[in-house]
């Protein structure tokens, strides 16, 4: 896939407030500086279309973004950030569950995980919580340009055998890194071919 046109389109904090489309959505979404901004400036070319920032918890928003005027990439609020007072968190658990639960377009989740880090607590809630939903989801895993190939794949393998503690069968995983740009293709196609079949389906 290539990117043509990528433009900002909304801004808020309510799902029915979101554009009224049949166009397919995909969502990214991580822990707080999981490099969320980052992947996604990297996947569109674009240097500033989503605002990154090194203070953790800086999209406080459900963000649109238009991408070659047939699908929507969305920019989620992080998780996980100790620092967020209760009653911020519950607003976040509120807000992401009604858009989730009322965004029938919505063809894919994508759970950006740290690379460097062992299996965190507040991935794997999230990822029960995607289940329980019954919403499809992604894994990719960020950074891998800080770390060795070898350090990645231990911490990835870690990361999949706790799930394997609850789920039956393992959700599909990539790499990326926004500095080297590993995993774009991989995504990308992803996206096109979920495109695809997203059509195909409205139109049978």
């Amino acid at each position: 896939m290539i990117i043509k046109d990528a433009k900002f389109v909304t801004s808020n904090t309510r799902a029915d407030l979101c554009p009224q489309t049949d166009l397919p959505e995909y969502a990214f979404i991580g822990r707080s500086n999981v490099g969320k901004s980052s992947l996604i400036n990297m996947l569109t070319n674009r240097l500033k279309l989503a605002k990154t920032s090194s203070f953790p918890g800086k999209t406080q928003l459900i963000n649109h973004f238009l991408i070659n005027d047939n699908w929507y990439l969305v920019d989620l609020p992080g998780y996980g950030w100790a620092k967020v007072s209760k009653d911020s968190r519950e607003a976040w658990r509120k807000m992401i569950l009604y858009y989730m639960k009322n965004r029938p377009n919505l063809a894919c989740v994508f759970v950006l995980i740290d690379s460097r880090l062992p299996p965190q607590k507040p991935d794997l809630e999230f990822m029960e919580l995607l289940g329980t939903m019954g919403v499809p989801f992604v894994l990719i895993f960020t950074k891998t340009d800080k770390q060795s190939g070898m350090k990645t794949d231990m911490n990835i393998s870690a990361f999949m055998k706790a799930l394997q503690e609850n789920w039956e069968e393992l959700p599909k995983y990539m790499k990326s890194s926004s500095t080297s740009k590993e995993g774009r293709d991989e995504i990308l196609q992803f996206i096109s071919d979920v495109n695809q079949r997203y059509q195909e389906e409205r139109r049978a």
